[in-house]
């Protein structure tokens, strides 16, 4: 079956996906299932991932119809590493009779021999340099591509015509009243922000935190309004960045869902941080954003265009990372100077947007209506 005919002439109606990753890993996923679905409009899509991949689902319900929620696996790093949950999961597999199953997981190997469990009619992934050839359409790993790029590449082998690339992040009504009412409790000046974002799920992955608090400064001295967000849970970092400032900035942290920072990203002139899931939804918004790249594989990673997103980045020997702590002094990161940071966002802002939009240190604009009730840092 040659790969120009192959959906046509499986004409699959049940298509398992199996990609158990995290948001950025799944942001750059979606212009590989947008040409599936195209593809094959009436098929039921479901999807093999990590349990909070349920949101994911819920907002690309245009995409895929089902979250099959993986149990976890020996080798998969992304959950509590167990065989235990593996027999009642093939089962299931099984019992669901999937004409296609495709792995999107990753290069091959211990994926393709869980995805050959499922009982499916057919198969396709990619097969790594030294693995045997598996049945079905499997391609080797293309190394040398963008990580959207690769599963692109896939789709295309399975016949699947793939001209659109760009990344999306579709934003709902509720992701917009969540704005509304962030720009009211805070606010927010849609026109002159800019977001500091300095978490990484992975400690070697992240800029150090007083830098971000230097570049910060800097461009609340320009006149730019700063805004610092994460998580609840990477809350002692951004108060380490926002302690560490001098100037005014909004602190953000754990009060976004993933939709409202998405709508926050969407509203910004600029994003600042380190190589992480916002760089895929700055990516996906067109918005601005200057990206310090820590131990990552930035050919893999770097967002498409690269003059929206400057990648900042340092080459020593050891990268890429597979690191959780860098064990020789964090050089990918201390060699990235605040000076570079500044001027690439400075750079940024001006080409697109204009050069100093308000006074120095402002942190918002008072209305007619009396000030605004903002807690801020001032040093």
């Amino acid at each position: 079956m040659n790969a120009a005919s192959f959906l046509a002439t499986l004409a699959p109606r049940r298509i398992v996906i199996f990609r158990a990753l995290q948001l950025g890993d799944m942001l750059c996923a979606v212009p590989a299932l947008r040409a599936l679905r195209a593809a094959v409009p009436q098929a039921h899509i479901a999807l093999i991932g990590l349990p909070w991949a349920q949101s994911f689902v819920e907002r690309y319900t245009d995409l895929v119809d089902e979250l099959i929620v993986f149990p976890g696996a020996e080798g998969f790093p992304e959950q509590p590493e167990s065989n235990e949950g593996l027999p009642a999961f093939y089962e299931q597999m099984r019992a669901q009779a999937f004409d296609l199953a495709i792995q999107l997981h990753g290069s091959g190997g211990i994926a393709n021999d869980l995805l050959l469990q499922f009982g499916a009619r057919a198969y396709a992934g990619f097969v790594q340099p030294d693995e045997p050839q598996r049945d079905g359409v499997f391609i080797g790993w293309p190394d040398d591509l963008p990580e959207s790029e690769r599963y692109l590449a896939l789709m295309s082998a399975l016949g699947v015509h793939t001209s659109n690339r760009q990344l999306s992040f579709p934003l709902s009504e509720r992701d917009g009243d969540e704005y509304a009412s962030l720009m009211a409790a805070h606010g927010l000046e849609a026109q002159r922000l800019v977001l500091v974002h300095p978490g990484a799920q992975l400690p070697s992955r992240r800029w150090p935190a007083e830098r971000f608090a230097e570049v910060a400064d800097r461009l609340a001295a320009d006149g730019w309004q700063i805004a610092i967000t994460g998580t609840a849970a990477e809350a002692p970092l951004t108060g380490a960045v926002l302690g560490a400032m001098t100037a005014p900035a909004l602190h953000l942290a754990g009060t976004t869902s993933l939709g409202g920072l998405a709508a926050l990203v969407a509203h910004a002139r600029l994003v600042v941080c380190n190589d992480t899931g916002i760089s895929h939804i700055a990516a996906a918004m067109a918005t601005e954003s200057v990206v310090i790249a820590s131990g990552s594989d930035t050919q893999r990673w770097a967002p498409l265009d690269h003059a929206r997103h400057r990648v900042l980045a340092d080459y020593p020997p050891c990268r890429p990372c597979m690191f959780r702590e860098c064990p020789y002094g964090h050089p990918c990161a201390l060699n990235i100077s605040v000076d570079r940071v500044v001027e690439t966002a400075r750079a940024q802002l001006t080409q697109v947007h204009g050069a100093h939009p308000a006074a120095p240190y402002a942190l918002h604009t008072q209305p007619e209506g009396g000030p605004f009730e903002e807690l801020h840092h001032v040093a």
